[in-house]
């Protein structure tokens, strides 16, 4: 394979660090957003209820970080085009899927640090506290965290749109589409 197939391979690489990055954080994520945090600390004790609080936002600016550097990878360095071209259909359902995963992906992490800020809660990352973006409003809180959760659901369908789409490529079309973001190739 040519290397103008491919994306370079620094994009290809933080393609991947951010989806275990994103399925930690919706698993973290969904856990406590079903769990809650008094059930959460009753089932595993403070410890780990505060563990998993900080993993998870600390997924989150991860995230932000790793997405902010694939964009700038993503408008620095040529796009390689598909060979053989996709058909009208694909070519729109693939770049909305993307466009909305990236948006997503960038909206998560901010939704999350202003929901935990007006919350009145330490923005953790590892260890340090970052600044609050917005000051302490406990209803805009709860407002904001319920619209991280409905966000969560949301990239989990991208995802699996994005995922099946990967698949009907690699298994069915037989393309080149998943050479262009692999490791190996």
């Amino acid at each position: 394979m040519h290397e103008l197939d491919h994306y370079i391979y620094p994009h290809r690489v933080l393609h991947w660090l951010v989806a275990v990055a994103v399925l930690l954080a919706l698993a973290s994520g969904l856990t406590i957003g079903t769990i809650g945090y008094e059930r959460t600390v009753a089932l595993v004790g403070n410890t780990l209820t505060n563990l998993l609080y900080t993993s998870h936002k600390t997924l989150g600016l991860t995230i932000l970080l790793l997405m902010t550097l694939r964009i700038i990878t993503r408008v620095a360095f040529v796009v390689p085009d598909h060979d053989p071209p996709l058909n009208a259909f694909e070519r729109i359902v693939s770049t909305s899927v993307h466009h909305l995963l990236y948006l997503a992906l960038v909206m998560m992490p901010l939704l999350g640090w202003v929901a935990t800020a007006s919350g009145g809660y330490p923005v953790e990352f590892f260890q340090w506290h970052l600044p609050a973006l917005i000051s302490e409003r406990p209803a805009l809180s709860d407002q904001l965290y319920t619209w991280h959760g409905r966000l969560g659901w949301a990239i989990v369908v991208l995802i699996v749109l994005h995922v099946a789409g990967a698949l009907f490529h690699w298994r069915v079309k037989r393309d080149n589409v998943t050479k262009r973001m692999s490791l190996f190739d």
